[in-house]
């Protein structure tokens, strides 16, 4: 999966991350803090049989923050297009790899 990303948090104000902070705690209430943020993200999943990239129905904020439970830190696109946001734990079985604009990740359902 990929994420593009067209902003960081630099765009969001002080007031501004404590609403999105209280947002994300409504989600998961041991969200602490805000590590940082991309206005706007687009989730992409790679098509093995097509050898693609294919858009989701996932786009919005990222926000990676971190959490008073293990696991200790995540992320999550807040979904502009549904109600339906990605979150996903920060662990070990995590992969991520920068290739400017782009965040690739894969996660232990992908390794299968």
């Amino acid at each position: 999966m990929t994420a593009t990303s067209a902003g960081s948090s630099s765009c969001l104000t002080a007031k501004g991350l404590d609403i999105s902070l209280a947002a994300l705690q409504r989600q998961d209430p041991y969200i602490n803090d805000i590590v940082d943020v991309a206005s706007q993200v687009a989730l992409y999943t790679y098509n093995n049989r097509a050898n693609e990239w294919e858009k989701t129905e996932v786009e919005g904020t990222l926000f990676i923050y971190t959490r008073l439970a293990s696991p200790r830190h995540g992320f999550t696109i807040m979904n502009r297009l549904s109600m339906e946001n990605l979150t996903e734990p920060i662990t070990k079985d995590l992969d991520f790899q920068l290739q400017h604009p782009f965040l690739l990740y894969r996660n232990a359902r992908c390794k299968k």
